[in-house]
């Protein structure tokens, strides 16, 4: 598994010492003839939703517990691939009862597979973090710490966020700085001490300084946000896009809506700047079959620099999720969009095919500078 760095806010010297902001080598050849190393990347993968609805609990049932290991082995080569893979975890696990909507409660062996699968990082701040209360935003903490996967978005308490917000990766000579946050919690308050990362500008513009003083590389927040079902952004959304932006923002990703929204890669003419704008990644995996629900995508994301950094790539690829009652099978399994439909049931292959249609024929309809990529 790839090893990640967490810095605390309270070591700005070692924080801003780490890495030079010119990282072009020259390397000696052995006809003594000089190049110019490649500039130096980073791949950073995203998933939306990762849920857990009461069948698919139910579906993971063993005599010895609950096993994962059928749903993501289709895709589980692409997210490791990835430099990081951060997935929005909307559930909690908050230990038994194991229960679905609208209390979320997952078991902890659904964690255990995600890791495996290739996830690295977790997003903690949606609607949901709330749904078993203290005890169980603190337990999920308490999991997520046990099994080596870090977070962000939800805190035990405030010292914890001082501690670890905003969340600084770093990884192949990269610092970058992730922020998270979510729109509400479904009515629930949380309780003190506990700290739920709220949509709040001024908080956010206080978090957006902290993280420049870490001398990041790119700054990238992940909201949780927007209208359910709605395939194209709210206007609140676009409006709080360019206002993230505005504020030092490099990169905007979302979720929340269970359905994929478009995705945009906005470049400045004056300054040359690139800016990603991703308004939904849709379902990661989920028990939903609404009209566009029962898939999503995986947005890749790569970031080169020399003197400064940029977009080297960014592409999307969707995923479909296969579900027992239509394939017969015990358990959930997702599927790339282009996998060879002829080992699925017909009732698989054409709810995959009718996602897949439909879903092409929106993005390239809304899309700007961004295209779709297979992998299987």
């Amino acid at each position: 598994m790839k090893k990640l760095l967490l810095l605390s806010l309270f070591a700005p010297l070692l924080a801003c010492s780490v890495v030079s902001k010119d990282s072009t080598q020259v390397v000696q050849a052995p006809q003594d003839t000089l190049f110019l190393a490649p500039n130096p990347t980073i791949t950073l993968l995203f998933a939306g939703d990762l849920m857990q609805h009461q069948t698919q609990i139910d579906a993971a049932k063993t005599s010895a517990g609950y096993d994962y290991s059928d749903c993501f082995k289709y895709l589980k080569d692409e997210i490791s691939a990835a430099d990081v893979a951060i997935g929005n975890l909307e559930v909690t696990l908050a230990g038994k009862p194991y229960t679905g909507y609208p209390a979320f409660s997952a078991p902890d062996e659904f964690a255990y597979a995600l890791k495996d699968a290739g996830f690295d990082i977790f997003l903690t701040a949606n609607n949901h973090s709330l749904d078993r209360g203290k005890r169980g935003l603190e337990r999920t903490i308490l999991m997520l710490d046990s099994i080596g996967i870090p977070y962000l978005g939800t805190y035990a308490n405030e010292n914890e966020r001082k501690q670890k917000y905003p969340y600084l990766l770093e990884k192949n000579g990269f610092r970058i700085a992730l922020l998270n946050y979510t729109y509400g919690t479904n009515g629930i308050e949380v309780e003190a001490p506990n700290i739920v990362n709220y949509i709040n500008r001024e908080q956010i513009a206080c978090d957006i300084k902290e993280a420049k003083l870490l001398s990041p590389d790119a700054i990238i927040a992940n909201m949780h946000w927007g209208e359910e079902y709605k395939q194209l952004p709210s206007r609140q959304q676009i409006e709080l896009a360019d206002w993230l932006i505005g504020q030092g923002v490099d990169h905007v990703i979302g979720s929340h809506p269970h359905v994929v929204q478009p995705v945009e890669l906005r470049s400045d003419s004056l300054s040359g700047k690139q800016n990603v704008v991703l308004y939904s990644l849709g379902n990661f995996v989920s028990n939903m079959s609404a009209p566009h629900t029962d898939g999503g995508m995986m947005f890749k994301l790569t970031l080169e620099k020399d003197s400064v950094t940029r977009v080297a790539d960014a592409g999307y690829s969707l995923i479909w999720t296969e579900r027992p009652l239509l394939s017969g099978k015990k358990n959930f399994v997702l599927y790339p969009i282009n996998f060879n439909t002829d080992s699925l049931t017909q009732a698989s292959s054409n709810k995959l095919n009718n996602y897949k249609e439909e879903t092409r024929n929106l993005l390239d309809k809304h899309n700007v500078g961004v295209s779709e990529y297979t992998f299987y």
